[in-house]
């Protein structure tokens, strides 16, 4: 029983601080992510300031518009960074940026105007552009708003392994 209670108390305690489990909702991030998958996403390395927030990360977050939702997103522009969409080319401080988690059917060629990324705040965007919400339609992310690094997929079995 004192086992149990153990291994109990140590899986509640990983997964209030360390790892969330968390469904995928929508496509916005294919094909990197499905809807319906499941991950992992580690709560722990941004809270702590273990690692900063950098290009590329997976993040998820309260929705700015609506903070009962939680969105996951790519991030694309961190303090002090100038982000614009050109007819759907990223450019990252005057600089087109190399996308290739960005399959060519998944781009779309709208145009955002240019934004400077404030202190404490985080510009993101969805893989699969033509299908996602992001910061090009409502303004940047506010850190604390940021609660979770995608680290992880454990269904479907098919597609078990870490983010990149």
């Amino acid at each position: 029983m004192r086992d149990l209670v153990l291994s109990v108390l140590i899986a509640v305690a990983i997964i209030l601080f360390l790892y969330q489990p968390v469904k995928v909702e929508g496509t916005s991030m294919m094909p990197a992510l499905s809807d319906q998958e499941r991950i992992f996403i580690n709560k722990f390395t941004y809270r702590f300031g273990i690692e900063d927030i950098n290009h590329g990360d997976m993040v998820v977050f309260l929705y700015p518009g609506d903070t009962s939702k939680s969105y996951i997103k790519r991030v694309i522009g961190i303090p002090g960074d100038s982000v614009e969409v050109k007819e759907g080319a990223v450019l990252l401080n005057g600089s087109r940026i190399e996308e290739p988690y960005v399959p060519e059917e998944f781009l779309d060629r709208i145009s955002a105007p240019l934004t400077i990324v404030k202190p404490g705040e985080y510009y993101v965007m969805g893989d699969h552009r033509s299908a996602s919400n992001d910061s090009r339609s409502w303004g940047t992310v506010p850190r604390e708003y940021i609660y979770g690094k995608a680290v992880f997929v454990y269904w479907p079995l098919k597609k078990i392994g870490r983010l990149h």
